[in-house]
């Protein structure tokens, strides 16, 4: 699954196919049919992201900011100023790999379908739920109810981990602030950093070890990032 999201990451930015048409449907029938995901949701957000990284308010994956996280330099001594606490922010480094993933589930679950009907994506929508509807008809008969529930939640968690930490881990270490309208390459260079490169690291991370690249130039087949 979490391979798959990084293969649909790349049909994303047409990175993939020469032409964008055949990325935009290879892309539905990964994210869509295979992991039960809208193409139009995760489009419409990771285009932001790649647009104002690390710009609160602008950036969604700052979103977590300051209920559950406080984030960077300038936004946590705004919270220190204001006396504002949701939660104890000191211990952050401590509860971030277990909160993080447990939190992006329930969001992620009720996001994509407030977002389709929202946008009236009615095929996408029937999409995502035949793939729900798919894997109960597939799973509950084998192992039952109790025992799929465990399973499919469990899978997504290891599956949120995955991702929390590799799409995380270069964006957090940098400038997070609000946004102070600079030119685009200086927005992209002083939101990202890279990661060693190893052959683990390239496929632990669909290749986004290298994340300058990819935000610098984001429709660059992710062979290519390391020339």
């Amino acid at each position: 699954q979490t391979q798959m999201s990084w293969f649909q990451h790349d049909l994303g930015h047409c990175s993939v196919f020469r032409k964008p048409k055949w990325n935009r449907l290879m892309q539905i029938v990964v994210i869509n049919i295979m992991k039960g995901l809208p193409a139009c949701w995760w489009n419409h957000l990771h285009n932001q992201h790649h647009a104002k990284p690390n710009c609160f308010r602008k950036d969604p994956d700052l979103n977590m900011h300051p209920l559950l996280f406080s984030l960077g330099k300038t936004l946590s001594m705004e919270l220190g100023k204001k006396k504002k606490k949701f939660m104890p922010y000191n211990h952050q480094h401590r509860y971030f790999s277990l909160l993080a993933p447990a939190a992006l589930i329930p969001f992620f679950q009720l996001s994509i379908f407030y977002f389709t009907v929202k946008k009236k994506k009615w095929l996408e929508l029937f999409l995502i739920t035949v793939f729900n509807i798919r894997v109960s008809l597939m799973y509950i008969p084998l192992m039952g109810f109790k025992n799929f529930m465990v399973y499919y939640w469990l899978s997504r968690y290891l599956e949120s981990t995955w991702f929390i930490w590799v799409s995380q881990m270069n964006h957090i270490p940098m400038d997070i602030d609000y946004d102070k309208n600079e030119d685009w390459v200086s927005t992209q260079v002083h939101a990202t950093c890279n990661v060693n490169q190893s052959l683990f690291n390239d496929w632990f991370t669909g290749h986004l070890n290298f994340q300058i690249e990819h935000h610098l130039f984001p429709t660059m087949p992710r062979h290519n990032y390391w020339k």
